[in-house]
């Protein structure tokens, strides 16, 4: 993709692999944030818990750790009447982030998450592809001034949506990468088909950095979609981030079925498969995450997995693939990574 100088294209290139961070809302779950809470609001009220979301997965290895800023646009903390605070709690997100990155002995990419607005564009819904530019560049230019080396626009549905978020990137002078959600029958929930990835914003500044596929259903899916993107584009540097094995409800509680072993298998073949960024997703805690480390520190190369493979060492398929699904009706999400 873009060849221009950046820190994170720059540990790509010295280090050929990288390991993104884990789940961040199962994480501060754990750590006692109440079902509907916004996460952002901990950068300013629980900052030392953030620090600890970030400490301990650069503990476990993480090479990139993504801050607390996902739902970080007006639309998203107008729900928490803290729609006219998106600069101070993207900077405070990015500001906790970098403090903990320099604080390393080998140097941890700051990414600045950002997350759909989850409003619809027209015609479907209300937003217009202007306002939700603004809305991004209003987030990101708290990101960029906390310290965030690239935007990192993740779990999208719209390709219109990752082109605006793309375009606000370009206008606060920030690299990018972004990531599907592939949770519907092997595409997202706009049609959207992981083979068609790498095309969506090519043409915005400089190019993405990297693509590539995170949250969606179960580890074995994503991987799925993952030999889809890098077939289509073997030479694209591909993100893969999936959740914990399989989401299975327990009463009113989500639990995430992988294991560390599990986690550690798909980091094997997630690389095996072409990604060049690994990381996980919801349920993924830093005990899997240090698996997946030593998984890729170990790491013997093995033939590309095929679908059979994947299914066989991590698990069943939850969805169809993209090649078999028919098109899928749009349907309004609302969703919040981790």
């Amino acid at each position: 993709m873009t060849a221009v100088s950046n820190p994170l294209a720059d540990l790509l290139a010295e280090k050929g692999v990288l390991l993104a961070d884990g789940a961040t809302g199962t994480s501060l779950f754990a750590m006692g944030l109440e079902a509907g809470e916004a996460p952002e609001l901990w950068n300013e009220t629980q900052p030392q818990n953030i620090v600890k979301l970030h400490q301990d997965f650069v503990d476990a290895g993480a090479d990139i750790i993504l801050t607390n800023s996902f739902g970080g646009t007006r639309q998203r903390l107008k729900l928490h009447k803290a729609e006219d605070r998106v600069f101070e709690l993207n900077r405070k997100a990015a500001e906790i982030a970098r403090g903990v990155a320099d604080a390393a002995s080998r140097t941890v990419i700051v990414a600045g998450s950002v997350g759909p607005t989850g409003e619809l564009f027209e015609p479907m819904g209300a937003l217009t592809y202007d306002v939700a530019v603004d809305a991004f560049v209003e987030q990101m230019e708290g990101l960029k001034a906390g310290g965030a080396d690239v935007a990192w626009i993740e779990t999208m549905s719209s390709a219109d949506e990752i082109r605006a978020a793309a375009d606000a990137a370009v206008r606060v002078g920030l690299p990018y990468t972004y990531t599907g959600s592939f949770d519907t029958a092997g595409k997202t929930m706009m049609g959207l088909d992981p083979k068609d990835i790498h095309g969506v914003a090519a043409d915005i500044g400089d190019g993405p950095l990297a693509v590539g596929a995170n949250c969606g259903v179960g580890a074995s899916d994503i991987l799925s979609s993952l030999l889809d993107m890098t077939a289509a584009d073997p030479n694209a540097t591909v993100i893969v981030k999936g959740n914990c094995g399989i989401p299975e409800f327990r009463g009113s509680e989500i639990f995430y079925s992988g294991t560390p072993p599990l986690m550690a298998d798909y980091a094997r073949l997630a690389r095996d498969a072409g990604a060049k960024i690994i990381g996980g997703c919801c349920g993924t805690s830093c005990g899997h995450l240090a698996a997946m480390r030593g998984a890729l520190d170990d790491y013997t190369p093995g033939p590309r997995p095929t679908v059979e493979t994947i299914v066989d060492r991590i698990g069943p398929l939850r969805n169809k693939t993209a090649s078999e699904a028919p098109p899928e009706s749009a349907r309004r999400q609302q969703r919040r990574r981790g």
